[in-house]
């Protein structure tokens, strides 16, 4: 993949238009210099995604106007290399955390408007996350989201090694989805190397996916049950949630499937560990499905989440929600449907039962993945895939990028090599595209209800951390 340079000028237009092709955004980022930056900016669709690169400079057109989800791209990339964006305005800060609240809260002005802040130090075991709340009495007219406040450098630490040493730079940016992060890299590597995985490369590296989606989904549920305080529902599902990390652990080795991608190759499945893994994860998988009938018929359960933190279709595609939150708007797009490198031949996305954006679809929408991702671990435990590697099957470039259906969502993973040595990667996960989304659908709500908008969208905040 080469990406088509374009001068400053030309800029904005060049964005807009491929978006009026029917491209979609999926990130935009710096590189070079600080201060005097490089820009790229990543679009999807169908056929192989359209890069865009910008040449080096100090002040840029942004494209916020044609693409409201590059908001906080635009602001990361003002923070972290000095790009400047004059009709980005305001430009808050991002990643930079200054002192005083109105450098990066919107202000919000009127009769009894008081302000409620939350966190970053929380009751849980999470990473910091910061909320300060504009209300009146318990109704929501604003909130600003504060992140960032562990900004690890993980991207910088990627550069300047080999593509393997840089992989657990990558993957380990957030736990949880530590197999998407790291099955996008190793494939952005390997198109730039002008490589195909071979059958069981793609089949191990979807398996390690659906086990990945499996336990966050049944995670997702289980916090939930106890955002509504129904720690029936919450205990049944933690305790179904550690038994598919179990199984993860006994096909390989990690209960969060650390280590398990490689690039160019990848482990196979020991045929005795699939064969006892399948009825393991048939048995859990039918008691997830009976728990989740029981809760959808609970009125005392449903009423807490029908009408609550709604997006609609159209907000949902303007500011780029992906994943479990952009179907339960009633936007039928996941990235398993175009992914050429993987093992989902004649895969279906799970249609909410009813497309209304609100707390109860996002919720549902776990649940009606779940029969899919059953059964595409078991066809492939079936038939274990052997260990795998990738086989040349083109020119290399220099930069490439891959994307990854996650639990969250697409994760977009963008390298520039230099033979195997990274320059550059970025890396943009489906938590980073869904946390204005997620700020987007708060006011209007009761403050009480904001756990149960969060944990429906059930975000990441390692991976705006890194």
């Amino acid at each position: 993949m080469t990406p088509r340079t374009v001068g400053v000028g030309a800029w904005r237009d060049a964005v807009a238009g491929a978006m009026r092709d029917g491209r979609r955004f999926a990130g935009l980022w710096a590189s070079g210099e600080p201060g005097a930056p490089e820009l790229r900016v990543a679009l999807t669709g169908t056929g192989e995604p359209v890069l865009l690169r910008c040449a080096p400079a100090t002040r840029f057109a942004s494209v916020i106007d044609v693409a409201p989800a590059a908001v906080w791209d635009e602001r990361e990339a003002h923070d972290l290399y000095g790009a400047r964006f004059p009709a980005h305005a305001p430009l808050r800060p991002l990643v930079d955390h200054p002192a005083d609240p109105a450098a990066w809260t919107v202000p919000v002005r009127g009769p009894d408007v008081h302000q409620v802040a939350v966190g970053p130090i929380h009751a849980g075991v999470i990473e910091s996350g910061h909320f300060r709340f504009h209300v009146v009495g318990e109704r929501i007219l604003h909130v600003d989201a504060r992140l960032f406040h562990k900004h690890r450098g993980l991207e910088r630490a990627a550069e300047g090694r080999v593509a393997d040493e840089a992989l657990p730079y990558v993957a380990r940016s957030c736990a949880a989805d530590a197999v998407s992060n790291g099955v996008a890299f190793a494939q952005a590597c390997e198109t730039a190397r002008g490589e195909l995985p071979d059958v069981d490369l793609r089949r191990g590296r979807t398996l390690l996916l659906e086990l990945e989606r499996l336990y966050n989904h049944l995670h997702d549920l289980s916090a939930m049950c106890s955002g509504v305080g129904l720690a029936a529902g919450a205990m049944a599902f933690a305790a179904l949630k550690e038994r598919a990390q179990r199984v993860n652990a006994a096909l390989t080795g990690h209960r969060f499937l650390f280590a398990t991608v490689r690039v160019g190759a990848g482990d196979g499945v020991a045929p005795d560990a699939a064969a006892l893994a399948r009825p393991e994860v048939a048995a859990l998988g039918a008691e997830a499905l009976r728990t989740w009938r029981e809760l959808a018929f609970a009125a005392s359960v449903q009423d807490r989440l029908e009408g609550v933190g709604v997006l609609t279709r159209e907000d949902a595609l303007r500011l780029g929600a992906v994943g479990p939150t952009l179907r339960a708007a009633g936007v039928d797009d996941d990235e398993r449907l175009r992914a050429p490198r993987l093992w989902y031949d004649g895969f279906a996305a799970a249609q909410p039962e009813e497309p209304t954006g609100d707390v109860a679809a996002r919720v549902g929408m776990r649940a009606a993945e779940l029969p899919a991702c059953l059964a595409l671990i078991d066809d492939l435990l079936a038939d274990p895939p052997a260990s795998g590697r990738t086989q040349p099957a083109g020119t290399p470039v220099s930069e490439a990028l891959a994307t990854i259906e996650s639990p969250r969502g697409r994760t977009l993973c963008a390298v520039h090599l230099d033979g195997d040595v990274v320059r550059r990667v970025h890396l943009r996960t489906g938590s980073y595209a869904n946390w204005p989304v997620l700020a987007h659908v708060v006011p209007g709500n009761l403050l009480p209800d904001f756990p149960l908008v969060n944990k429906s969208f059930e975000l990441c905040y390692a991976c705006v951390d890194r």
